[in-house]
């Protein structure tokens, strides 16, 4: 934490120290624009005295302007004057009107230069005047200029000024802040040294109490333990490791899952295949009008086989789905059946491999037909392209996958983190597979609707384009589906299984699991048997107690006396009860051949809806129970072969002692009876438990009959409709046929006719070549004969 606050104080310092250098920086870029705006307001006070000595200079120049404006009119006036003087003195002289003559001369260069000197002077203060204008705008705007750059200093440096103050502001409330939270800091430093002060304490505690355990531990082992059974491989798996069941039944459930996806992309693999191999004898070249190339025949033939490579993957993952059961253990190296739908899809690959060449030349044939454009050409390109990205990725599947179904061969071939890195990279490609279906399906949609541009496209060839299209939808979804549901579950393929020997080395193998199984049902067994209810006993000390009761005479004739009393009462009311039970036993004779006869009902009707099968054959009927004196008989031989025990009956408590010389007749009198009725008990017991163990027995077979019987129902109501749909399919495929036949018979007429019309023009451009070579020959002849 100091370190943080150090970090933080050493920027906010570098931010402070950068903004300072920029102040100081703005302070002098505002100070020279002051100085230089001093020097201007002094240039501008320097022309404002030019200025106005300009101004003096033109009120002295129009002050004697006016001057000799005035002398001008004198002069003039003079000039005047002294002409008409000259006229009236012309006959006097001519002395006196020469020197008018020549001082008017004198007047006139005079009058002339004052002019010349005034329009000079005019056209100075003229330019001086312009120059004065001029110099005086620039400066206005000059200083205009440098007032708003002023403006715009002073604004930057208020603007830096108070943010400058904000910064100082917040700097001070968070090293206000900041103290705070280190003295917070320090004071938790010194209740976290106390904890750890604590904390090693119990440590040191704790480890020398598990030393003690560990020492006390290691004796028992040592004296106890005779072998550890988890050190060696070999013993190691004969132990029983923990059955996880719902990994179990995920792992049946996502196969199953996977074998309905599996199914659904072998359809329509199935589909592509097959109308490919018929698209192959339509276009370019027609097999029922002119034979295919012998590239396509090839092609045709491999692709024929496609079902030979296809099916497999759908058996083989069945067969993986029925290996995977509840009571199995399901991992990558106890699935041996992996290996087998590997080596399936291993065939398909190579089957894609081999026919990858036909494909690319086949297509390229298309692109040679007379009637390919340059659009067709450029959709062939593309479904080359997508044709070689599918094989790959269905290589790289083919890799991945042999690499799952390795562990099954050799359990150390494939540790359990590179296992999750193939089942990462089976997703990759699973997702890519589905990417380049997309492009392959949008290529040939688009070729498919440039094709049926094209004049000679027949509705053989639009009907397989469709079909093609449908196949490639279908194998676009399912690999979208198998995609989706692999990286919906691949956190359960990449989680353990939980299964391996105990101790948490090594793996299983097929051997090892199956000797792990017998086992675990051989434990199950066990827990099985120990689990039965102990028979009920009299203590120890109780029984004694009665043997000393029973052994005195008197009391022991008591005893008996009214055990045989209870005896006596017992048995009359099992006699009654047995009346009732034999009452109940046919009841349910009756009800018994009442259900036999509704089963056999059932059965006939069932087997009427199922098209006449075999007629069930009639339950068999147990065989009538032993007659009263059998069962006497052979209660007696049983109790008679029995050893006497010490026990407490129904008839009373009688302590029987083994067989010697001292026992009376009344104990052995005690022994038969209690012997006899208890073992007609334990029969009518059975007898009875029999009965209704069968009537649940008839009870459900008859749900289950009943169940059928709708199933068979249900199965007859979608067989009908699929021969609906089959009738129905026939009709389309026949309707196809006449339109198909029409067709082509409308053809065969075009064509004839189309025959007919190039003969009748072959036949006018023979009789035209004729007459031209008759008339060449003519015009020979004609010249010959020039």
């Amino acid at each position: 934490m100091a370190a943080d606050l150090q970090a933080k104080y050493s920027k906010l310092a570098q931010e402070y120290s950068k903004l300072r250098a920029q102040n100081q920086v703005l302070k002098k870029a505002v100070v020279d624009e002051q100085a230089n705006s001093a020097s201007l307001k002094e240039q501008v006070k320097q022309r404002d005295q030019s200025l106005r000595k300009v101004e003096q200079e033109m009120d002295s120049l129009s002050f004697r302007n006016q001057q000799l404006a005035k002398r001008v009119e004198l002069l003039q006036e003079e000039l005047a004057a002294s002409e008409a003087k000259g006229r009236k003195s012309k006959h006097r002289g001519d002395s006196p009107s020469q020197q008018g003559l020549q001082a008017q001369i004198v007047f006139d260069e005079d009058l002339q230069k004052k002019i010349q000197e005034n329009e000079r002077l005019h056209i100075q203060f003229f330019e001086a005047d312009e120059q004065h204008r001029r110099q005086e705008a620039e400066l206005r705007a000059r200083l205009q200029e440098l007032e708003r750059d002023a403006e715009q200093h002073q604004a930057v440096v208020d603007g830096l000024t108070q943010k400058y103050m904000e910064t100082i502001e917040k700097l001070q409330s968070d090293k206000a802040r900041l103290e705070l939270k280190s003295q917070t800091l320090e004071r938790e430093a010194k209740e976290c040294r106390l904890r750890t002060e604590e904390c090693q304490q119990q440590l040191r505690k704790y480890q020398t109490e598990l030393n003690r355990q560990l020492e006390q531990s290691s004796s028992v082992i040592l004296e106890k333990v005779p072998f550890n059974d988890t050190k060696y491989s070999d013993y190691n798996t004969l132990n029983v490791p923990p059955h996880n069941r719902r990994h179990q039944l995920k792992a049946r459930d996502v196969a199953g899952q996977a074998l309905a996806f599996v199914q659904d992309l072998v359809a329509a693999l199935l589909n592509f295949h097959s109308y490919t191999e018929q698209r192959i004898h339509i276009y370019p070249l027609d097999s029922s009008i002119e034979p295919v190339s012998a590239l396509n025949q090839k092609f045709s033939h491999y692709l024929h086989e496609n079902a030979a490579y296809v099916r497999p993957l759908e058996d083989g993952l069945l067969q993986l789905h029925q290996s995977i059961t509840e009571d199995t253990v399901t991992t990558l190296e106890t699935v041996g059946k992996l290996n087998e739908f590997s080596d399936h899809f291993t065939s398909y690959t190579r089957f894609l491999q081999k026919i990858l060449p036909y494909q690319l030349k086949s297509l390229e044939e298309e692109c040679e037909a007379p009637l390919c454009t340059a659009a067709l050409t450029s959709k062939n390109r593309e479904l080359q392209s997508d044709m070689k990205k599918v094989t790959s990725v269905f290589e790289k599947l083919q890799t991945y996958i042999s690499l799952l179904a390795l562990p099954s061969v050799r359990p150390d071939a494939l540790p359990q983190s590179s296992s999750t890195a193939v089942f990462t990279q089976v997703a990759a490609c699973l997702h890519g597979l589905q990417d380049a279906m997309k492009e392959m399906f949008k290529h040939y949609s688009q070729k498919a609707t440039l094709e049926q541009e094209l004049p000679t496209v027949t509705q053989k060839l639009s009907t397989t384009n469709e079909c093609l299209l449908s196949s490639l939808g279908s194998l676009t979804s399912c690999t979208g589906k198998i995609a989706t549901f692999f990286s919906n579950n691949l956190d359960f393929f990449v989680s353990s299984a939980g299964y391996g020997p105990r101790g948490g080395t090594g793996s299983l193998n097929p051997l090892q699991a199956e000797s792990m199984l017998g086992n675990k049902k051989q434990a199950a067994a066990y827990m099985r048997v120990i689990r039965k209810p102990r028979p009920e006993s009299v203590p120890y000390a109780e029984a004694l107690t009665n043997r000393r009761v029973l052994t005195s005479s008197t009391e022991s004739r008591e005893g008996l006396t009214q055990q045989v009393q209870q005896s006596q009462e017992k048995i009359a009311r099992l006699e009654q009860e047995k009346e009732h039970w034999l009452l109940e036993a046919q009841l349910g004779r009756v009800r018994l051949e009442k259900e036999n006869q509704r089963i056999t009902e059932l059965e006939a009707q069932l087997a009427a809806a199922l098209g006449g099968g075999p007629a069930p054959q009639p339950v068999p009927q147990e065989g009538s129970p032993a007659t009263p004196g059998q069962e006497e008989a052979e209660s007696e031989e049983r109790g008679a072969g029995k050893e006497p025990i010490q026990t407490t009956s129904l008839v009373g408590m009688l302590t029987v002692a083994p067989n010697s010389e001292d026992v009376g007749d009344e104990q052995s009198r005690e022994q038969l009876i209690k012997s006899h009725y208890m073992a007609r008990v334990g029969e009518l017991t059975t007898q009875l438990q029999v009965s209704d163990s069968k009537a649940v027995h008839f009870h459900a077979e008859c749900r289950a009959l009943a169940k059928r019987l709708a199933l068979a129902e249900k199965s007859r109501e979608t067989l009908t409709e699929e021969v609906k749909l089959a009738n129905q399919n026939i009709s389309r495929l026949q309707d196809e046929l006449a339109t198909t036949k029409r067709s082509y018979e409308d053809q065969l007429s075009m064509m004839s006719d189309h025959l007919c019309s190039m003969n009748e023009t072959l036949s006018k451009q023979r009789e035209e070549i004729d007459t031209l070579k008759l008339g060449g020959k003519g015009n020979s002849k004609k010249n010959k004969g020039r």
